[in-house]
């Protein structure tokens, strides 16, 4: 039985260790008492698209599968970049309840406040203290 749970956890960590994640995607929806607010954000990672009618879909007519591009993040980088896309998706939901004047800037600015630090505290948890505050404060400066 051990054999089995042995095995289960090598091809875990193999396919793991070799997957790649190209897309995330965040949501969020802002209710108000004048309104929902909603906010859909995508991020595609650097990649070549080989389903049919996509980009790169005709690139065997003039390239190898060994010349082939195919990249991705880690998991590890999927999850950072699925913190960073939530916290833009909730600015963005929140950024288009302000400009629709179902709330004010103070409340605004305390619910942005309160994500990023809700945002560095999980980067935090992801990455190390200093790296977690470099990405947030590059995302505070745009």
């Amino acid at each position: 039985m051990s054999t089995d749970l042995t095995k289960i956890n090598a091809l875990v960590e193999k396919t793991r260790s070799q997957m790649r994640v190209t897309k995330v995607v965040a949501t969020r929806a802002i209710k108000t008492k004048s309104g929902d607010f909603f906010c859909g954000m995508s991020a595609a990672w650097d990649s070549v698209q080989d389903d049919a009618g996509g980009a790169g879909a005709d690139t065997e007519l003039v390239m190898r599968d060994s010349e082939i591009s195919f990249s991705g993040m880690t998991i590890e980088e999927a999850r950072v970049a699925q913190t960073l896309l939530s916290l833009e998706a909730s600015m963005g939901a929140l950024r288009a309840a302000l400009t629709d004047g179902a709330i004010s800037m103070g409340d605004f600015e305390a619910r942005v406040r309160g994500a990023k630090k809700n945002t560095l505290a999980h980067l935090s948890r992801l990455l190390p203290v200093e790296e977690a505050k470099q990405q947030l404060e590059a995302i505070a400066s745009k």
